[in-house]
Parts: C-alpha cells; structure tokens; sequence
C-alpha cells in the first residue's frame, strides 16, 4: 500500500519530523519508567529457546522451493525458534511506500504449522538503495580516528549501519516501515517478540542535525557558555567560549572534555532511538509480545545498555568468542554476567557461533566435537533462557561469505548440524529444568563507561589480550577483562554494577578498575561502602580526574585518600615489565614472569595503609606496589601499577578470603569451571564444565542431587568424571 498520494504531502510530514527533531534532548531518557509493560509481567519461557536466524531470502535458487526442506530440518532437529525479518529493508518496502508482506507471511505460516515461535526484528539497521539515492543526507558523516580527528567524511551507501538515526527523513520512513509491520503480525501466534533494529549504535554520525542537537544539550546541561568554559577548562589555548554559536564542531577539538562529553551524547543518541522504536512497537503490537534488542556486544563506548535496558522487557546480546583450542567460556561469561546484570534477570543470545566466523577466509575455526554443545549450556548458565546461531544456513556471497552458519554452502546436514540436533533433543527434556535460571552474586565490577572513553583519549598502554571481546588497543578494556577473568578462573560469579547505582551493599567484594572519571558523590559511596564493612580491591588510575574529565586539584587520589590511606604526587610510564620484590604472592615460582607488573606506576606514600608489595627496582623500590588500608569496618585493597594475569589473579583470591567467599570451587582442576543458581523450581543447580580436549575429575561440593544430563544420582564429595569438552549438570533435590 501507499501512504502518500503525492510528493507535496510527504514533504510536510518530514518538514514536521524535522521540527520535532531538531531540538530534542534524550526525550526517551528523561521519560523512562519501571513500570513493567504487560509482556514483562507475563513474559515466562516454558522451556530453553534453542534456534537461529533465518534467511530465506537469502537462499540461492527457488526459495519457496527451499522453504519446506529447511523447516523440516528445523523440526528434526529439534529447534523450537528463529529470528527474522531484521536484514532486509528492501524487501518489506521495495520503493518509497509501497509495502510487501506475502514474501513473509509464508514463511512465518511455515514455522507456525511446524511448532517453531519466531522473533521478527525491525529491518532499520540497513536501509534500502532508493533511500540513500532520495536522501543522501542520511549517510553519516564520520570523524577520522585518531587523537586530532578531522573533517567529517561524508558517508557513501554501501555498507549496512550508514546512516544517521536522527536525520528527520530516517526516522520518518522507520517510523512508517515499524508502525506496518508490527501492526501487520500484532496478533499472529507465531511472533512471540520483536527485536529493535540490530547491533545498534552511534555509527560515529558527526553530521549538522547531531551537532545542533549536541549544542542544545549543552545550553540545557551547563546553562552558559562561561560555565562550560570553566567546566571544561577552555581557557586552555584560549579556546573559551562567550556564545553558544562559537561553540566548534567535534571534528577538531583536542578538549578532553568536549570529547568525553560527545561521547555522552553519543550514547544519549542510541538510548533515545532505541527508546523511541520501544515505543512505537508497544504502540503497535500484541501484549503478549516481547521487545529486545540485540546488543552487539557488550560494554561498547558509545553505547548505554543499562539505560537502553530501560525500555526493554528482556534484553539480548551477540556473544562471539573462541574456539578450538581458545574455546574457554570466559568471554562467554563477561559477556553473559553483563547482559544479566542489566536488569538483574535473564536475558537472549540472540547470535553466536555455529560453525567459523569472520568476514574474510582469515581465521576459519570450526569448533572441535563437543564445543558447539557445551557451548549451548554455557550461556544459559549463565542466566540465559535463549540460544540462537547466527544462522541456519552458510550465505553464498556478499561480505559475511565465511560467517558461516548452522549449515554449509551446500546446505545439508553435516557434523554442526548434528551437534546441535543432539542438543536440542537433550533441551526437549531438561529444558524446564534450566530455563529461568536466577543467579546471586556476592562480588561486583564496577563498570564506568565514562572512564573507558577518557583513558582511550589518554592511554596508559594496556593491550588488547588475545581473542578479546575489545577492539581497540586501550587500557581499560583490557584491563576489565583480565580482572573478570581472573574471577573466572576461580569459580567466582560476578556481577556488574555502575556508577549510578545507588547502593553497593548487596555485595561483599566490589571491584573497581581505573575509575578515572567520577563525580565526588561515587567516591564517597565507595568510601561508604568500606567504612560500613565492605570490601575494595581498586585499581591505578582511580580518582584522578572529575565527571569534566578535569584533573583534581587536590592530592591525588582525591576524596578516596582517607579510605585508601595513602597519597601520591608522581606516576610513571614504566619502559619494562618489573618484578616485585621477594615474589609476595608466590606466582614465580613456577613462571618468573608473572611475577611481574607493567605500563605504569604510582608513586604510593602509605599514611595508613599496609603495604602488601615493592617494585623490586633500585629507583620505583621506594614506593608500594599493592597497598591495603583498614577503614571503619572494611578494607580496601589498591594496586598502583598493572599486574599480570596470575598476580591479578593472586591479589583477588585474597580478597575474596578476607571477604569470607573462599570455598570448594577454588580447589578444582584449572579446566573445570563450575557456576550455580537457583531454577524455577525452587532447586539449586550446579553447573560443572571441562574446558579441555582430555578427561578430568570434579569433586561435587553440595547436597545430594541428580545429573540431569544422565539421570545419575550425585551426593556430596562425589567425583564427576567429565570428559573432553563435555559438562554435568547437577540439580539438588
């Protein structure tokens, strides 16, 4: 159908989009509620939802003809969903208003008649050719990396997630294309859920609208352009400001502060478009369909989840990690125990890997027998209560080529296939026994987003480990993921928190890496938090610099110097990795060097604090390593410098002693990770994995039970013999 009869009506509605537009400031943020919509209130998954992405579309030869054989394949196997529907913009509208439904409406028919639910996405993530041609101010204009920036390229159609999702056109015909298609599949028993765009962000839009709307928040934010002068401490190389119209654009400044901020309005960007598409799907769908999206991995810089969160009945990620001989679950797990922490529930895998990945022939890993099952249980021990591949069957060309999926390019059933089928049957009957699964954590990270982008604008060197779920060769990441998996591998589960969180007393450990951008309010909670019996194991960097990115005019580390008792003046870059002196936490003997530190270093003068470890250097010998300081009823423990993986790994197991949450799971072989919670049911379930290529023995730690995958029984201080990349699952009675 048609919307406009004539090119003179669909100019006015844009000219009024335009309007509405162009002055808004997070509309989405400052309208957010925690009322639960009527799908959170009912929203209960039966059992696991095991699928993957489809693409009939993207079959080669006669795709109605192709349709019956893959859904019967599906129903073979075992699969009960797939998502849809998310890729294809220019199918659903072919050219400017005019709307096709029948190359859908057969297929999701299809999976309904074979008992498979479907998750359809909204197809904005990539917009149609007549699009760009009609409007080329839609393509995003993108700063060039790197420190000093640039003139902001214009964008050229071509490659998905171009586009500026503020531009008044884009958001007219999204609105247009959203408010069809839901409306069209609002009460078919086959959608259960809609997803939100895909793998959103900011896509790095520099373009006018976003720089005027960016101004206006602002003149909200900081009232006058004197303010923000001092605020942003502009009068560095005179760049203070006197009107709002003086302001200059993101391309060339080399104002920590403009750029902090800008990322924040990045963020503020995507929270808003997500929010505003959440709304318009509740507008018009069924009740008694979900909304998600699907974040593309967690913890990106210009990306909010938790607010994003906000406007979602459950959220979803794309988790993508290693495997063969790299294949671990621990970015499973960082990934996972974000995702949950959002909304302190479970959550979907709405993609991961089924055979290799990567968008060339570079890096083909096909999981080794075994993987692609364990890895299934992985996810949904950690919180999950979906599973889905991205995607049934291999793309014949284009740039995902080698992203390959459930099945080969010749499209029949193979040994992943297979894996999956014996899965899936296996979920048909313990399926109720793992969805839904609730996690307690007595141990938290404290994730700062603002302190992510402000170390990558000041680097300090850390590196990007080997298979990490970060991109880019800054430190804070890096740092995150080697302290998360240091609580990894001693069987600890961890959740995050961040720094609005009000309060931190539900946990007994918190953890906090590099705070290097914080108002004085969340230092003084940490402090509280301390002083009233909690304990704090932090990181170098902590403190510095305010929520302005301004370094503190005070002695260093700010408001946190009573709670951490000591002071310092001086840091270093340091050329070579260190040792510490007389291997304190006896990780040397075995590796030298591990007991090791590197990067950086600051210079710690202990007031109160006990000194925990020295740099073994004539010079930096001077100066603590690792301080810890009693204060009020807690302690707080302080590691000045960047340590290894196994002195991160030494440090945190003696916190979690002194915090009294050492136990049996610290004792297990290095390959076993075990994870636990508590099912639907009411029954505690205990999770044991072998992440290894040989056999290996568990010893089970709790009340007598049963071996769902089995049916075995199990009693206390039993021996699991589990063999290569294989798991048990163990609910009490």
């Amino acid at each position: 159908m048609r919307l406009f009869s004539d090119s003179s009506s669909k100019r006015f509605l844009l000219s009024l989009v335009s309007a509405s537009l162009i002055t808004f400031v997070a509309p989405a943020q400052q309208a957010r509620t925690d009322s639960p919509t009527p799908a959170q209130q009912t929203l209960e998954f039966p059992t696991v939802l095991y699928g993957a992405a489809y693409y009939n579309e993207y079959m080669p030869g006669d795709q109605d003809a192709r349709l019956p054989t893959d859904v019967a394949m599906m129903k073979a196997a075992g699969l009960n969903v797939v998502r849809m529907g998310e890729s294809t913009w220019s199918l659903w509208e072919p050219e400017d208003g005019r709307f096709e439904y029948a190359w859908m409406d057969h297929i999701v028919d299809a999976m309904g008649k074979a008992g498979i639910k479907v998750i359809l996405g909204t197809p904005t993530y990539s917009i149609p050719a007549w699009m760009a041609h009609q409007h080329p101010e839609i393509l995003a204009d993108r700063i060039p990396s790197g420190p000093f920036g640039g003139k902001a390229v214009p964008g050229v159609y071509g490659m998905r997630q171009n586009m500026d999702t503020d531009s008044p056109a884009y958001r007219f015909y999204a609105e247009r294309l959203i408010r069809h298609i839901v409306a069209h599949y609002k009460d078919n028993p086959t959608v259960i859920g809609w997803q939100l765009d895909n793998e959103t962000s900011s896509y790095e839009a520099a373009n006018r609208d976003v720089f005027i709307g960016f101004q206006h928040y602002l003149e909200k934010k900081f009232g006058t352009p004197e303010a923000l002068s001092k605020a942003w401490f502009l009068n560095y190389w005179g760049e203070n400001l006197h009107t709002w119209e003086d302001l200059p654009t993101r391309e060339g400044t080399i104002s920590t502060s403009y750029k902090l901020e800008w990322t924040r309005w990045s963020q503020m960007r995507v929270t808003d478009f997500l929010h505003w598409q959440a709304e318009l799907v509740r507008e018009c769908a069924g009740t008694r369909q979900f909304v998600t999206t699907d974040y593309g991995g967690m913890m990106r810089h210009d990306v909010n989840e938790e607010a994003i969160a906000e406007a979602l009945d459950i959220p979803a990620d794309n988790i993508y990690h290693g495997t063969q001989d790299h294949y671990d679950g621990a970015i499973q797990s960082i990934q996972g125990d974000f995702t949950r922490s959002l909304k302190h529930s479970n959550f979907l895998v709405t993609e991961t890997n089924a055979q290799t990945i990567g968008w060339s022939s570079e890096g083909q890993f096909p999981p080794y027998d075994g993987q692609l099952r364990e890895d299934v249980y992985t996810h949904l021990s950690n919180g999950a209560n979906m599973v889905e591949y991205w995607h049934w069957a291999s793309i014949a060309a284009g740039q995902e080529t080698y992203w390959k999926g459930i099945l080969s390019h010749d499209l029949e059933p193979n040994r992943a296939y297979g894996e999956m089928s014996r899965t899936a049957h296996e979920l048909q009957k313990i399926g109720p026994h793992l969805v839904g699964l609730k996690k307690k954590s007595d141990v938290a990270i404290l994730w700062s987003r603002d302190s992510a982008n402000a170390i990558d604008f000041m680097p300090y060197g850390g590196p990007v480990p080997t298979f990490s779920w970060t991109h880019s060769p800054q430190g804070y990441d890096s740092l995150v993921q080697q302290i998360h998996r240091s609580l990894y591998d001693l069987n600890v589960s961890t959740d995050f928190v961040f720094p609005e969180s009000g309060d931190f007393s539900a946990y007994k450990l918190l953890i906090v890496p590099a705070l290097y951008i914080s108002d004085d309010a969340l230092l003084q909670r940490i402090s509280d938090y301390v002083k009233d019996g909690g304990h704090v194991l932090m990181t170098f960097k902590s403190g510095f610099a305010n929520e302005n990115s301004t370094v503190r005019s005070v002695r260093a580390p700010g408001p946190l110097r009573e709670a951490a008792g000591f002071s310092y003046q001086e840091f270093s870059n340091l050329e070579h990795p260190l040792a510490l002196k007389g291997d304190p936490f006896h990780v040397g003997e075995t590796d030298k060097n591990a007991n090791q530190v590197s990067y950086w270093a600051e210079f710690l003068m202990p007031e109160h604090a006990k000194v925990l470890a020295y740099y073994d250097h004539p010079f930096f010998g001077k100066w603590p390593a690792i301080t810890e300081n009693q204060f009020g009823q807690g302690t707080l423990i302080y590691e000045g410098t960047y340590l290894s993986g196994a002195l991160q790994t030494a440090v945190l197991k003696q916190a979690l002693e002194e915090a009294g949450l050492a136990g049996p799971d610290q004792q297990q072989p290095a390959a076993v990770h075990v994870t636990h919670g508590v099912n639907r049911m009411g029954k505690r379930v205990h999770y044991y994995f072998n992440y290894s290529g040989g056999d290996v023995e568990a010893i089970y730690s709790y009340g007598p039970g049963t071996n769902l995958l089995n049916a075995k029984p199990v009693s206390k201080t039993d021996s699991l013999a589990l063999g290569a990349w294989d798991l048990a699952i163990v609910e009490e009675k």
